[in-house]
């Protein structure tokens, strides 16, 4: 970004190319674009990132609900409920059990879930989400967790757009740089045939 320097350094500079004032122009303004255009990109992507995802974590929050499920008895045999993902590391420190839990509208429900091996012996509790009907869901998204979703969507709208600006810049100067050769070229296939000989002013 040097080069925006040149803006004022090279307008009265009488060995000044017009491919040099135009290069600077684009690095000025590429850097007016780096400076505030992509702050506000980043700004826009995660209010607007964040906006929704707290009008999710808000719906889970009302539609979710935190109750106490007691074990009632280890789940059997491999149709005993739903494995976690990690069956090496996780499977360890979680077992399925069946257990009983009060649905929202105060009915009873038995059901076979997944619980922390501590508390999966037959009349240990742990706390238990469902949903309005009484079946086990995950727990509502932390808000906490969300504005850090938007944070990082911000930052990668913000890192894409420097990207696509500096990509552009580049692109132009590289296009400026092939005319600039161009014509240089066509200037020595001009003068080059008679360099240096006599009396061609060379």
């Amino acid at each position: 970004m040097r080069a925006a320097i040149g803006v004022w350094r090279w307008r009265h500079n009488p060995l000044r190319r017009t491919t040099d004032l135009a290069e600077a122009w684009i690095a000025f303004a590429a850097a007016a674009l780096l400076c505030v255009v992509v702050p506000l990109t980043g700004w826009a992507a995660g209010s607007s990132a964040d906006g929704s995802l707290q009008r999710a974590v808000r719906t889970q929050a009302e539609q979710r609900t935190r109750t106490t499920a007691r074990v009632v008895r280890p789940a059997d045999g491999p149709a005993a409920g739903p494995r976690t993902a990690d069956s090496t590391g996780e499977d360890r420190l979680r077992r399925s059990v069946v257990a009983r839990w009060t649905a929202p509208d105060g009915s009873v429900v038995t059901g076979t879930v997944t619980a922390a091996r501590r508390t999966s012996a037959p009349g240990d509790t742990f706390p238990l989400w469902t949903d309005r009907s009484g079946r086990q869901v995950t727990p509502p998204l932390p808000a906490g967790t969300a504005r850090t979703h938007a944070v990082i969507a911000g930052l990668m709208a913000a890192l894409l757009t420097a990207l696509m600006v500096e990509t552009v810049r580049r692109l132009a100067v590289r296009r400026l740089l092939l005319a600039r050769y161009a014509r240089l070229d066509r200037a020595w296939a001009a003068t080059g045939p008679d360099w240096g000989r006599t009396g061609t002013g060379s």
